[in-house]
């Protein structure tokens, strides 16, 4: 035997009939402080911001990511490096 039940309700409906609890307040609580992080850390996650770490580095910061760049890459291709003489 097959029985079919079709309720319509919205979600609040739902979590009470069920009896789980109400996280709106907790969510609220965890998006407002998300955002004031953001807020007091935007320069973080200004472009700028890299930028100015990567330059105070200077040329080697370049070499690390093309010694990072090129492994990758041979190692995509099952290239060995090659030994310097």
């Amino acid at each position: 035997m097959k029985m079919n039940i079709s309720v319509e309700c919205t979600p609040e409906e739902a979590r009470s009939f069920l009896g789980l609890p109400d996280l709106a307040p907790v969510n609220e609580l965890l998006v407002s402080s998300v955002k004031q992080r953001i807020e007091q850390n935007i320069e973080l996650v200004s472009p700028e911001f890299y930028l100015k770490q990567w330059y105070s580095m200077g040329g080697q910061a370049t070499d690390s990511l093309m010694q990072l760049m090129t492994a990758g890459a041979r190692a995509a291709t099952g290239e060995t490096p090659a030994k310097k003489s």
